[in-house]
């Protein structure tokens, strides 16, 4: 290796031969990190701003450091700044792009930091960034769920356990229990803010540094809470993505769901609902397919999701204190994450307004199946049948109504009087599908109601959770 070679390399003063070829490729990260460019630039001129803060950089050299930093950008923004793979990552390729730019200047940039606090902090920024675009997303999506529900709260449909006819319930409820649980995977992802939102800058390469910095100062700058309080802990740990990943996994199970029933719902068999054409794809051969490859395709992206916090975890497992070369595979699946989760978060709230429901279709399936049962049950209890007798009494109906082809409200009043003495004339307001879901009229319930009230209130919190996304 020449002289000139090993100079080519930030760290080439300690080497006597070139990086192998293959191996310099293999190591390299720039293929995928370059995406962190924003970010970098805004942590080394928060940095360099720093260093003037405190007297390391004299005024004027710091202005040429930012000024130089921000042509960078612009080159990177407009496509015309060249990736090195020969410079591994995005740091040095930007670093080697800003002493070519401003020279020697230049060099002084990296004064009191490593490439070990600069990339943790590249992340974290990042990520920041990230969470707060997931959670506009997140609330778009149940805005949406919200309006559904508003419209469709006294549209009736079959309610299941087991796949199997369970309760009437409203559909608009039934919207609103994917709602609730995006609420709460919004609350996830503003708690796990909270611990991205720390800024590793300064600890330098694991110990700190001997500089005078200022770090509460950079802090500010960046937008960040406070500094890490250990330098070990803020260049070596990777469990704020570890946590993100964790919680985009819980939404992805929590899409990957409410594809299924969107799956099943569209098909032939169920007819509940009309998932638009622009959702949609055909078939090659079958020309009356019609396949929801929107949905399929956010429930299987939910295995690789699911995947990612795993593949961190055993990343992180074995690595001693502080910084190991391991943490460069940090990156693929964090983004990958990001990317499949945004990606079916958007999908997801421009597919739901454009649903079409099939009301008739819906309102005969709760017909089948007995779905008034419990009603029934609840009716004997209330006029003195202890219930485990009011089951057994129901059960017997039920066993009638099958053998004879008929629902509990066909049934005529001396049918039903075969079975308890009990009923009478008013059991029939219990038996329909309006009265019983009617019926569940209390805080969380699936009249129609309630289902307006819940909308008023879940309105109300996403108005709040919008708020909360703000960046500082």
């Amino acid at each position: 290796m020449t002289d000139k070679q090993t100079e080519s390399k930030p760290w080439g003063g300690r080497f006597t031969e070139s990086t192998d070829a293959f191996v310099e490729e293999f190591t390299a990260s720039i293929r995928f990190d370059q995406r962190l460019y924003r970010h970098d630039i805004a942590g080394s001129i928060a940095h360099a701003r720093m260093l003037a803060h405190v007297g390391i950089l004299k005024p004027g050299e710091a202005d040429a450091i930012v000024a130089g930093l921000e042509d960078i950008l612009a080159d990177i923004e407009r496509g015309a700044f060249s990736w090195s793979i020969g410079l591994e990552d995005i740091h040095m390729n930007i670093e080697a792009r800003l002493i070519e730019r401003i020279g020697e200047t230049g060099k002084k940039l990296h004064t009191g930091r490593s490439r070990n606090d600069q990339v943790a902090t590249d992340l974290r920024l990042y990520l920041r960034d990230e969470i707060d675009h997931l959670c506009s997303e997140l609330v778009r999506l149940q805005s949406a769920l919200i309006d559904v529900a508003e419209r469709e709260a006294s549209s009736i449909m079959p309610g299941f356990t087991h796949l199997q006819v369970a309760m009437p319930v409203s559909f608009g409820h039934h919207m609103l229990a994917w709602e609730a649980m995006l609420a709460r995977d919004h609350a996830r992802l503003i708690d796990c803010r909270k611990r991205v939102n720390i800024m590793p800058l300064g600890a330098a390469a694991l110990a700190g540094t001997s500089f005078p910095i200022d770090r509460d100062y950079c802090a500010k700058l960046l937008g960040f809470d406070m500094p890490a309080g250990n330098s070990l802990d803020a260049v070596s740990d990777r469990d704020f993505a570890i946590e993100f990943s964790a919680a985009a996994a819980i939404i992805m199970m929590h899409l990957s769901r409410f594809s299924e029933e969107l799956i099943l719902w569209s098909s032939a068999q169920f007819s509940f609902i009309e998932l638009p054409d622009r959702f949609c794809t055909g078939s090659s051969i079958m020309p009356q397919k019609k396949n929801p490859d929107v949905p399929e395709l956010v429930r299987g992206k939910c295995g690789r999701v699911t995947g990612h916090p795993v593949s961190l975890l055993m990343l992180m497992k074995g690595q001693p204190l502080a910084y190991n070369k391991d943490n460069q595979e940090d990156k693929e699946p964090l983004f990958d994450t990001i990317d499949t989760l945004s990606g079916s978060l958007r999908v997801f709230a421009d597919m739901v307004p454009a649903i079409e429901i099939h009301h008739a279709r819906m309102r005969d399936a709760a017909l089948q199946g007995f779905a008034t049962a419990t009603d029934l049950a609840d009716y004997l209890v209330r006029k003195g049948t202890a219930f485990r007798d009011a089951h057994e009494v129901v059960g017997r109906a039920v066993r009638y109504g099958i053998e004879q082809g008929k629902d509990l409200a066909m049934m005529s009043l001396q049918e039903l009087q075969r079975f308890s003495a009990s009923i009478e004339a008013d059991v029939f307001a219990v038996l329909s599908l309006e009265g019983s879901v009617a019926a569940r009229n209390h805080v969380g319930g699936t009249a129609p109601a309630q289902v307006l009230a819940a909308v008023a209130a879940a309105r109300q919190r996403v108005s709040c959770q919008v708020t909360k996304v703000t960046p500082p």
